[in-house]
């Protein structure tokens, strides 16, 4: 029979640690005897102080009380309400030591879920300017003494901090977004109270394209009627002759998603346009696009390296969203065939093929895990088949197809590390060499991490 063994460290207990490692969420990691305690704002390397103010039976929380020696790393952080906005939780490190905390998480779930000891993994792909990145903001909307108030919530809350300007958004929509919260206070435009369920304005959202200097304004309401709407709109689009494009989205349900079903354009077009390299993209108010366009491109073209095209390969991408990534693969491939369960992303897909007069693509709208094997059955077969899945990964029966497909390369573009690794050891299992990682900081400020993977079949397989 089992003994309960209990925590080594007791609540309200003082205690001295060294800081070994980070958490996803940007907590540093200490351990006594083992016994991993997780604290807001340490950094590795680290020796500190801590109050324990959580216990529970494999981890611990603590507070910061002390540093008795900072990490070289650590750094003040610029934003004057990082401290209470869960926006960021990287400021308070260096961008290089951003960066190496990024390329070691990445390196250990490799090898600890994964089990990948010999791949090559690149140092992460990082921004010269890693600030004002962001080309969509998309904010709640609250009151306060009487006015309105626009930011991002205080950390695990729905308290929203106001702010003025975001260091990682383009200032375009910064500015624009003070502006509308001026503009719809003067008129008496009532916030959305999620506890009484009345008021008209939710979010506020903004879209910039960074070639085109296109920008689409989006409201998210309670109501059908948006109080003072004509005004509104006249008074934002004289400010700024840069909105091509004002949508109102109406979310009448109590619930945390912030878009509702009904969405309709109340000035000028349903779409802003922008660049990644030579494609031109389409972008409606519910259209899925990369916020980063400078380090898009960057993954867009690993990914196309890593393809290895040379003009006579059928190419299937699945998760293919707005046809952001087919697109750019078509500029090379013989055929590419793409898939989305997202009916209104496959439009997209099909009107940005045909506004750049891309004629060698297919997509398909339904399941990746139910389609390409339907694919598989009617005889298509791909040299290449890339895969963009969300944060859960792929599905098995994907998985179980690409192994049965038998592609001469996989390119596996993933936004959370530790299911790209659980993936790449099922293909490695089933034929499949991982021959290199990308790391490319797409969000840098925060802890997440791009990764952009190259599998090859291997011989005799």
């Amino acid at each position: 029979m089992s003994t309960k063994v209990a925590p080594p460290i007791q609540k309200n207990e003082y205690i001295d640690v060294v800081f070994e490692d980070l958490t996803h969420e940007g907590a540093g990691v200490a351990k006594v005897n083992g016994y991993p305690i997780f604290v807001q704002n340490g950094l590795p390397g680290e020796k500190a102080k801590v109050k324990v103010i959580k216990v529970k039976k494999n981890f611990a929380y603590g507070r910061l009380v002390e540093l008795y020696e900072e990490s070289p790393y650590r750094q003040e952080a610029p934003c004057p309400v990082y401290k209470q906005c869960g926006g960021c939780q990287l400021q308070h490190v260096s961008y290089e030591g951003q960066l190496k905390a990024k390329e070691k998480q990445v390196r250990d779930v490799m090898q600890r879920i994964g089990g990948l000891q010999d791949v090559t993994i690149h140092p992460v792909l990082g921004m010269e300017h890693p600030w004002v990145y962001r080309n969509k903001a998309q904010v709640p909307i609250g009151e306060r003494e009487g006015g309105l108030v626009a930011g991002f919530y205080r950390q695990s809350t729905h308290e929203i901090i106001d702010m003025e300007k975001c260091l990682i958004q383009a200032e375009e929509n910064d500015i624009l977004i003070q502006e509308v919260k001026q503009i719809c206070s003067r008129h008496g435009i009532r916030a959305y109270n999620e506890e009484r369920h009345n008021g008209t304005l939710r979010h506020v959202m903004a879209r910039y394209g960074e070639v085109t200097g296109d920008i689409m304004l989006v409201f998210i309401t309670r109501t059908e009627e948006l109080p003072h709407k004509q005004v509104v709109i006249e008074e934002i689009t004289a400010k700024f002759p840069n909105v091509k494009s004002i949508v109102q989205n109406v979310n009448d349900k109590r619930t945390n998603v912030i878009f509702g079903e009904n969405t309709k354009v109340i000035y000028g077009s349903e779409y802003i346009y922008d660049y990644i390299g030579d494609i031109r993209f389409a972008i409606s108010a519910r259209s899925f696009y990369q916020v980063n366009p400078t380090q898009t491109k960057a993954l867009y073209d690993k990914a196309l390296e890593y393809a290895g095209l040379t003009g006579k390969e059928s190419v299937i991408d699945a998760y293919c969203g707005i046809g952001t990534i087919s697109l750019f693969l078509a500029q090379k491939a013989k055929q590419v065939y793409g898939v989305e369960i997202v009916p209104e992303a496959i439009d997209d897909a099909n009107r940005n093929a045909q506004l750049n007069d891309i004629t060698n693509v297919e997509f398909e709208v339904g399941e990746a895990e139910k389609v390409i094997p339907n694919w598989y059955k009617k005889g298509i077969q791909a040299d290449v088949i890339v895969v963009d899945p969300p944060r859960k990964g792929c599905d098995e029966a994907l998985l179980n197809t690409i192994i049965a497909m038998k592609p001469k390369r996989v390119v596996y573009v993933s936004c959370n590390p530790a299911t790209l690794a659980r993936d790449l050891r099922i293909l490695e299992d089933g034929g499949f060499k991982t021959k290199e990682i990308q790391p490319v900081d797409m969000f840098p400020q925060t802890t997440h991490v791009e990764c952009i993977s190259q599998l090859i079949l291997k011989e005799g397989n």
